[in-house]
Parts: C-alpha cells; structure tokens; sequence
C-alpha cells in the first residue's frame, strides 16, 4: 500500500504546511508590489485590475490566517490539504485569467503547490491533484479564449505546463519516499545516540574508578559519582572552574600540564591529596584528550589509603585466622595455670616470696587472658550488626554506663560539637569497644595531672563531604612522631605496657563497620583520635538501590 508523509510523518507534513503559509504570504506581498508599485503598471493584473488584487489580498489573508490554523493543527492533516490545494488553483487561475491568462506565466506557481501534495499525498492522490490543477489551468484558458484575450495557439504552454505538473507529481513520491527513510533512518539514530549517551553515562557515574574531565580551560565537563565522593561534591558541577570545586587538583592539574608541555602524552601520578572526608589519600593520574597538551585532560582519582587498606586487610585475614587458632589452643593451658597458681597462692605455708611468685603467675595470666580475648574479638571483627543511631544520645548514654563501671565523675568527659542531632550507622557493640579503649588510652596516657584532667568528647561533620565523625581529645603529651606509624600496628605499645592490641581492634572495628579511625594532635596538645563515619548519602543511595 502506498502511503504518502502524510501517514508516516505527521509532524513533518505540519512543517511543510506551515512553510506553504509562508510562501504564499511572500508571493501575495510580492504580486501586490508589483502590480501597485512597479515602474511598469502592467506588469500582472493588467486584464482585470480589481480582480487581481482582489485575488492577491485573497491569497495573502488566508495564508497569514491559515498559520494559526496550522499552529493548532486544524482541521486535520487531509482536510488542510484539500483546503490550500482547491484555494492555490482558484487564487493563481483567477490571478492568471485577471493577467491576461497562460501568457502571464502566473500559472508556473502552480509547480509549488502540486509538488508538496506530491509529497505529502500518496501517488494517485498527488496525480489527482496534478489532473486539478492541469485542468483548471485549461478552463482558464478555454474562458480567456472566449473573451478574446487569447487564441488556441495558447493551449500549448497551457498543455506543456499541465504535463510539467503531473511530472513533477510522478517524481514528488520517490522524493517523498526518500524524505520518509531519511526521516525514520535520522530519528533511529537519534533513538540509538541517546540511548548510547544513558548508557555510557550509567557506566561511568557507577563505575569504581573515580573518573574527572575538565577542558582547555580546566572547568568540569564529567564527574562520576565515585570522583564527586572524594571532592566533596553531591551536585551536578558541569562547568564549573575545577579550581572552585577542589583547589588542590587544579594545582596538580596546572604543575601537570606545566611539566609536560609539549612532551610524551603520558599518564602519571606527580602528588597527592587527601580527600573531602579528611582521611583518604588520594593519587591523581592524567592522561590528555587527544593531541594537546593544553586540551581536554581525563583525570583518575585513586584512593590511595583503600588500596593500602586492602593490602593490609589480605595480611590481617591470615593474622586473624592464626590468632584465633592459637588463642583456642593455648586458652585451656592457661585457664589451668591460672587457676593452679590462684590455689597455690590460698596455701598457709607460703613464704613471702612465694607469694610474690603466685602473684606473678596469676597477673601474667590475666594478661595472656586478656590477650587471647582481643584475638578472639579479632577474629569475629566482621561479624557486623549495623543500626542508625542518633550519636549525641547515643554518647550521653555511653558517657553514664562508662563512668559508672570505672567509678569516673561524669564531669570529667565532656560532650561537645554541633547543636544538630547527626544520625550514624553502625553495630553499638563495634562503637562501645573502640570508645571504651580511646577513653581508657585518655584516661591512662593523656590525663598527666589525673583527676584534674578532663576527656573531650566532640561531635560533627567533616567541612567537605559531611561525613560525621566523633573525637576524643585528652591533655596530655601526645605520641612522639618515631611512633606515628606504628599505633595501630598489633601488639606495639609506646610505653612498655599493655597488650599493644586496642587501638589496632579499634580501627579494624571502625573499618568493618565502614568508618575510619584517625589519629592527630590537638591544637593545643594532647592526643585527638577520630572516628569518621560512613558518608549518610551514600547509606541513603543504597538503601533506595535496595528498595
């Protein structure tokens, strides 16, 4: 079945109509000049004056009058085609017959007309409008031959001109056709390209690589969901100057392409920086858009400080695998040896210095005891029962029980930071043992005048990324730098004392439950450790992915 676009493509067939308006608003301003003001007052409508400026306002007054009735798409799409089809040959046949009839060549306006309902019509409609408008012509000529205006020689170019539209009717549809695949081929591949566009765009917002593009002029024209993450940033910054967004990688990005202007388009790390969450180190890598230098840059955040806790989280795994195991075997041995030298100490016949031995044993107990316990802790660290908790009730709450079991005045941990009640995610039991061996360390290492010391416990969110964090802060010496990078190391302990294995099952703690433990001094002396919490957007995401 044949079909014209006037099935296929509505939209378009509106278009082409609405561009026929047009024309016929120019034409009928064009005629009237002519035949009003042009130097030659003959020129057109010199057969009947009135009429012909009668069918040239005619002609103007519908188009300007019919563009509103196309904007609105009325009365449909074949009765506005029969309508400006049946006005365009009774308008240009009466223009022809008021300018003296063929002769005047007004009726070669005709081509237009029969050529868009060539288009537009299916084959035998667009030949149907040809045969109208070719025979009206011929009328025309038939009346003005009567009247004397023309002779019979006339219906030849009246012939040649109705022979030219039914060509051009004939030749409108493999146009139209062509029109019609063209159309459909362009739209599938705009379909296709967006749909390519959402994908590619999909992939990279959820890919794990954190991925930044900025142009020559180092502004943002891509930022990945991970990226964002570490810069701190939630919303779309497309455009936005990257030295706004984070001044260091813009200073990264400037030495970067300082360094090698001109040179071998390699990818290289030159610095880090750390992250909006304040405890990620993040390495940068570079590598240029196309042949420029000074160009489009592809930037590649690594997490630095993920990639070493991987690292160390292989190496821990084996460690707590074989500290459950020799915790198991040596816990009876022990328990035995402990409880003998508990009966041995209770015996009457023991000299003073005997019972400094049994004293000895059943202390040292306690600490293998002790030690084989953290293991044990250590070995179910992923054991994980994470609740939302309001942290400032939470802390009041932990302040009372924590103080009540080691006989503490409550007026010596003070709980300070933002008025905002900040919401967590984390297992309580996970976060009551790592405050619990942070406030015992305060208590024991960072309070040097003892009850005249006090614990600060701060509560808020970090200024970029706004991950919520809880520090305890003492006042006391703070740890030497030669220790700096051995405090969370099992079994190491700066004073000689202790099992070395709290603050190591504090940060892996922190670390299952997705948060991190940091160390730094206080402004004014002391030791600040801070748990920084899981980024709450990043919770809510999840749990809308869940759903």
């Amino acid at each position: 079945m044949q079909h014209g676009l006037i099935q296929d493509d509505p939209d378009l067939t509106w278009r082409i109509l609405r561009l026929l308006n047009i024309y016929r608003v120019f034409i009928s301003l064009l005629l009237l000049t002519l035949h009003l003001f042009s130097a030659v007052p003959q020129m057109v409508g010199a057969q009947h004056p009135r009429l012909f400026v009668a069918a040239a306002l005619a002609l103007l007054t519908f188009g300007a009058l019919n563009m509103i009735a196309v904007n609105r798409r009325w009365p449909g799409l074949q009765g506005q085609l029969a309508l400006q089809l049946v006005v365009d040959i009774a308008v240009v046949v009466t223009m022809m017959h008021a300018s003296g009839g063929i002769r005047s060549g007004l009726g070669s306006l005709l081509v237009i007309t029969v050529g868009a309902c060539s288009l537009l019509l299916p084959r035998r409609a667009g030949a149907l409008a040809a045969a109208i408008a070719a025979l009206a012509i011929l009328g025309e000529q038939g009346l003005s031959q009567l009247q004397g205006v023309t002779s019979g020689a006339d219906y030849i170019p009246a012939g040649v001109l109705g022979a030219i539209l039914f060509a051009i009717a004939l030749a409108g549809y493999p146009i139209a056709q062509r029109i019609r695949e063209t159309e459909a081929l362009a739209e599938q591949r705009g379909v296709d390209l967006a749909n390519l566009a959402a994908l590619n765009d999909y992939i990279i917002q959820n890919l794990r690589e954190s991925i930044v593009v900025v142009d020559g002029a180092d502004r943002i024209r891509l930022i990945n969901g991970s990226a964002a993450r570490h810069l701190g940033v939630y919303q779309d910054n497309t455009g936005t100057p990257l030295a706004i967004v984070s001044p260091r990688l813009y200073e990264l990005v400037t030495a970067w392409r300082r360094r090698h202007n001109g040179g071998a388009q390699t990818e290289s790390a030159i610095a880090a920086f750390t992250g909006a969450d304040g405890s990620s180190v993040i390495n940068p890598y570079f590598a240029p858009i196309g042949t420029s230098q000074q160009g489009a840059l592809l930037i590649f955040l690594e997490d630095a400080s993920l990639l070493a806790e991987k690292a160390q989280q292989t190496k821990l795994a084996a460690l707590g695998r074989l500290s459950a195991s020799i915790a198991h075997e040596i816990r009876n041995p022990v328990g035995a040896m402990s409880h003998a030298g508990q009966l041995l100490g209770e015996s009457p016949t023991l000299s003073e210095s005997e019972k400094r031995l049994t004293e000895i044993i059943h202390d040292n107990a306690d600490r293998v005891s002790t030690i084989i316990e953290n293991a044990l802790q250590l070995s179910r660290r992923d054991n994980t029962r994470p609740e939302r908790l309001l942290l400032k009730e939470w802390l009041r709450d932990f302040v009372v029980d924590f103080c009540s079991s080691g006989q503490l005045p409550p007026e010596r941990m003070k709980i300070s930071g933002d008025s905002e009640e900040i919401e967590v995610r984390i297992d309580p039991s996970h976060l009551e043992q790592i405050m619990s061996n942070l406030c015992e360390n305060a208590l024991k290492y960072g309070c040097p005048n003892g009850a005249a010391d006090n614990i600060e416990l701060r509560t808020g969110r970090m200024p970029r990324g706004g991950r919520p964090f809880l520090e305890v802060a003492d006042q006391g010496q703070g740890i030497d730098d030669a220790h700096l990078d051995r405090i969370f190391e099992p079994f190491f302990t700066g004073k000689g004392d202790g099992t070395g294995l709290g603050l190591f099952i504090s940060r892996e703690l922190a670390e299952c439950n997705h948060a991190r433990l940091l160390y730094h001094r206080g402004r004014v002396g002391g030791s600040v450790f801070r748990i920084v919490f899981s980024d709450p957007q990043r919770w809510q995401n999840q749990a809308v992915r869940a759903m």
